[in-house]
């Protein structure tokens, strides 16, 4: 973490000073804004937390609730999720306090008794070798407010205003804001309007912002409910602990989810085909009966509930909507998107997945940056098209896995003795469960060819950064001072790209790459950093060396590496790294061709978007004229 960079400053280094003007923000909304966020649901909250850096442009949230969520109902958050909140220095906090998920189990019926259930398999939730961080639980309330805190702490002290319910939204022809919002207050008065440049609704599967726009869900109901429950209770089923999935013969099935804190565990009770004539029956079903039907499932283990802390009854259902902005499919080439939808807005999945949340937060987290780079002018509004190009594929696959996840979940295990009757094989299911792992991990996203992804021809110079794949971390030594360091971890939600330039067998190239960067006038870092502002912060360059840390001399290093930054020009050293002498060498990790080197360039959001050689300067030049702007003078 570095800090102190503009002078000594006492205090907690995460609370930024307020950015002028913001030193008391006003509890009014005012009438106009250029980012309105309606939902401060996950999805809201990492898009709000993104845009609360900038002070250059003015973002507010408003919610219908009247504060905070209390009690959330999602709670797992997959390894890529963790990932991505590392950037706002939010991962060790929550690794620290969540449940880790390392195993899952599998329960079915005894073959010598099947009125009993028995362990029959135990596999790794997720393979360590997909990421560095854990699959964890922790509840959704408490998740947003690591990111509320963010916000207070942020330049602009961003809140969302609460107790306000949007009515409908309009978007005009003209004007600086062409989106006019009409709400009104939850609690009673008068409606009032506000206009915005851009409008994000994340407010959920009832959305009055896609309703607005004219968007629609396209999917169905499967008919299948299930309840869940977040219970303390006194057990002796062995696995209280560790996530489960539960087959039994004729009760039904059960994913067990311990939660942190030690003691509370989720159960989904599956409560099988729904009758379209007894649906309201099937709703009401209560905690009492979700307890009765769970014992019967764990018999002959016991379950003694000591407190229900919150219940539901859902019906499995899988819908999307066909575009996630207010562009008809037929004016893209004519229209600029001024409204978006994210999260359940736009797609609905079963829960036991564990997706919902985690693709929400990804869908915002795709357009956080790209908003916060064509408000600051640093690249043209039609870059906003690529966020419902890139996002409602990846939403559509999530449908298609959850379709055959929530079938697979809730089947009956087949039995041998009849079968006639059909069900899953419990093995097929726990082989599912290991071949889904990259997805339910949240790290098989792979956007195809677009306007913000390069070709792959160079692909071989870095086998395992694959275009269009988020960028997969791993061990180094920081040079400067020889501290061992993830590479991936020294991204920030900041808006700005990295450049990772893995060195050729004697550097040469790329100690031409770093003086071409510094030099010359078609360098995209000299080309788009606006004037005065930190060399580093439209693209973040970093070197990995091939040799050791105490074979680089830091006084022969190319300036590029050592930028000079702040209102003192301080020498940053952290942008030079080695391989980690103590664990896989990252050269041999992530198959880069140690003769040749590579550039890695990755997006503001994870992704990477090109693999290129070292001494690829005019490709790489051409890549970043597509869609960005040259600052006003």
């Amino acid at each position: 973490m570095q800090f102190y960079l503009n002078g000594y400053r006492f205090g907690d280094p995460e609370i930024h000073d307020p950015a002028p003007g913001f030193e008391n923000p006003s509890d009014q909304l005012p009438e106009t804004v250029d980012v309105l966020i309606v939902g401060s649901g996950p999805a809201g909250l990492i898009l709000s937390a993104q845009l609360s850096s900038f002070p250059g442009f003015t973002t507010r949230i408003i919610e219908r609730r009247e504060g905070p969520l209390q009690l959330g109902h999602a709670d797992g958050v997959a390894s890529r999720t963790v990932e991505m909140l590392d950037a706002f220095g939010l991962a060790t906090r929550l690794v620290r306090e969540a449940c880790w998920i390392t195993e899952t189990v599998f329960w079915r019926p005894d073959e010598n008794n099947r009125t009993h259930i028995r362990r029959t398999g135990r596999v790794d939730d997720a393979a360590t070798e997909l990421s560095e961080m854990p699959h964890v639980i922790v509840n959704q309330a408490r998740l947003q407010q690591y990111l509320l805190q963010y916000m207070e702490n942020s330049p602009t002290r961003l809140k969302p205003d609460y107790g306000l319910e949007v009515v409908k939204v309009e978007v005009g022809d003209s004007g600086e804001y062409p989106v006019t919002v009409t709400m009104r207050p939850t609690a009673g008065g008068p409606e009032r309007t506000i206009r915005a440049r851009y409008v994000v609704g994340t407010d959920g599967a009832r959305s009055v912002v896609r309703t607005s726009i004219g968007r629609e869900l396209h999917g169905d109901i499967a008919n299948h409910a299930w309840g869940v429950m977040d219970i303390l209770a006194v057990t002796d089923f062995p696995d209280i602990r560790i996530k489960a999935a539960i087959q039994s013969a004729d009760e039904g099935n059960i994913l067990l989810i311990p939660r942190e804190g030690g003691y509370l565990v989720r159960l989904y009770v599956d409560l099988g085909v729904v009758d379209p004539a007894r649906r309201d029956e099937i709703r009401n079903t209560t905690a009492d009966q979700l307890i009765d039907i769970a014992q019967k499932v764990l018999h002959p283990y016991t379950l003694e509930v000591k407190n229900v802390v919150w219940s539901s009854v859902y019906e499995v259902g899988q819908r999307v909507a066909d575009k996630f902005d207010d562009v008809p499919a037929d004016r893209v080439d004519t229209q600029l998107p001024r409204v978006f939808i994210a999260g359940d807005a736009c797609h609905t999945h079963s829960a036991k997945a564990g997706q919902g949340m985690n693709v929400s937060m990804q869908d915002t987290f795709n357009l956080g940056w790209k908003l916060i780079a064509v408000l600051q002018g640093r690249a043209h509004p039609s870059l906003l098209h690529t966020y419902s190009a890139e996002r409602q594929p990846v939403a559509k696959e999530l449908i298609d896995f959850d379709k055959e996840w929530s079938a697979i979940m809730g089947s009956p295990p087949k039995d041998p003795l009849h079968p006639e009757r059909g069900g899953v094989d419990p093995a097929e299911l726990q082989e599912y469960f290991v071949r889904s792992g990259q997805y339910t991990a949240g790290l098989a996203t792979h956007y195809p060819a677009g306007p913000l992804f390069g070709t792959d021809e160079h692909q071989a110079l870095a086998k395992g950064y694959t275009i269009g794949m988020r960028f997969h971390s791993a061990p180094v030594v920081q040079v400067a001072d020889a501290k061992p360091v993830h590479l991936g971890h020294v991204h920030r939600a900041d808006g700005a790209w990295r450049l990772y330039a893995f060195a050729d067998a004697d550097a040469t190239k790329l100690n031409s790459l770093m003086n071409w960067l510094s030099d010359s006038d078609e360098s995209p870092v000299r080309r788009y950093t606006p004037a005065g502002a930190d060399p580093d912060s439209i693209i973040d360059v970093r070197a990995i060396y091939q040799q050791p840390h105490h074979e680089i001399a830091i006084d022969k290093l190319p300036a590029m590496l050592l930028p000079r930054k702040g209102r003192f020009g301080l020498i940053d050293y952290e942008k030079v790294f080695s391989p980690d002498p103590g664990k896989d060498n990252i050269f041999d990790l992530r198959g880069v061709d140690r003769t040749q080197g590579a550039m890695v360039l990755v997006r503001p959001d994870q992704y990477v978007a090109h693999v290129l050689p070292l001494d690829a300067h005019d490709t790489l030049a051409a890549f970043f004229a597509r869609f960005m702007l040259e600052p006003r003078e």
